[in-house]
């Protein structure tokens, strides 16, 4: 065992294959193990490099073996498949996992600390809370327009009416349909209450991380935004330049190039599609944003060559089309501001 320098792991609910080699590719060992005895193992042998696929449990593993002294490293499921030879099972998923890691072109994911693990399960508790209260807010249009009450888009259109419909006065609902939107409307400000409580939190984690501080400098990049970049990426020290994040993210066009043709077509969508929604979502305040720079006065339009770029974009290509252009270059700048530890400038963007 102890010429083993190349160790790759597959996690699985109850069980966990180790798979090792030597220098020169050699196996030296196939092993099964309990969860309960992984690390416990783990402590014999000698700390090497380890490959695992970025998957559910992974970076808990991550964090406990590089406490262990190993030089652990994670990729992406995606990557590590083509290596997989003939039939998919565990050994032969921890044996690719050990021949992807040693490969000098693999592009790897920063394991997460216990912060970032943390702050990430603040945002999949707040999107889940968000998709309750829409989904609660659909089904109450939906039971009030087949009462002929017809509702404006909006939240706060949703409760101006019920809160009318709901006075002691009106009497547009059956005393059965007036204890049953009772009900609903208290699940509704229950469920407001929960999302403002999560939010108030990532605010309170964005004022108070320097990394975040940074990034919320970017127009249209706010507490929730730069959060979620900071949970997913880290530091960005995984990326050796921006176009490296975009594409991470799915914020660049796919190819279907032969020869001399070249063709791109829409955005890859790779990634993580929640970060990707920010992002754009950010894009679209930040041309809201600049369209209003505009009509202000002449003058501001020459100091703000960012918003002067935005402005001629969305003339030129239209607003969604930007939208995903703004995403991408905030992706890039992230990394600029993250590596150079700065602030955004709109004079050096343009």
């Amino acid at each position: 065992m102890s010429n083993v320098t190349v160790i790759g792991i597959d996690i699985a609910k109850n069980f966990i294959q180790i798979h090792g080699e030597d220098v020169h590719g050699k196996t030296l060992l196939k092993k099964r193990v309990a969860r309960d005895n992984f690390l416990n193992f783990m402590v014999n042998l000698p700390k090497c490099l380890v490959g695992m696929e970025a998957c559910g449990g992974a970076h808990y593993w991550a964090r406990q073996l590089i406490e262990l002294g190993f030089n652990v490293k994670l990729m992406s499921p995606v990557k590590v498949k083509k290596y997989v030879e003939n039939n998919k099972n565990d050994a032969n998923d921890a044996k690719a996992c050990a021949e992807a890691v040693s490969r000098s072109h693999m592009q790897f994911v920063s394991a997460k600390t216990q912060v970032q693990s943390e702050i990430q399960s603040l945002h999949r508790v707040r999107s889940y809370y968000l998709k309750q209260r829409t989904g609660l807010m659909n089904m109450m249009r939906g039971i009030l327009l087949e009462e002929g009450i017809a509702i404006p888009q909006g939240k706060a259109s949703l409760f101006k009416k019920i809160r009318i419909l709901l006075a002691p006065e009106n009497d547009s609902l059956t005393p059965k349909s007036r204890n049953l939107f009772e009900n609903l409307y208290e699940d509704l400000k229950r469920l407001d209450e929960k999302i403002d409580q999560h939010t108030s939190t990532l605010k309170k984690l964005s004022e108070e991380d320097e990394y975040c501080k940074r990034i919320s400098t970017l127009p249209g990049m706010g507490p929730i935004s730069s959060t979620a970049i900071i949970a997913k990426i880290g530091n960005g020290s995984e990326f050796k330049k921006g176009r490296e994040l975009s594409a991470y993210l799915g914020l660049v066009p796919k190819q279907n190039s032969s020869g001399d043709k070249i063709r791109l077509q829409g955005i890859s969508k790779h990634g993580d599609r929640y970060v990707r929604q920010l992002l754009i979502h950010g894009g679209r305040s930040t041309i809201r944003s600049a369209m209003k720079k505009n009509e202000i006065t002449g003058l501001f339009e020459k100091q703000d060559e960012h918003s002067q770029w935005i402005r001629e974009l969305a003339q030129r290509i239209g607003m969604n089309k930007t939208c995903v252009a703004i995403a991408n270059k905030n992706a890039r700048m992230i990394i600029a501001l993250l590596k150079n530890k700065t602030c955004f400038q709109p004079a050096l963007a343009h």
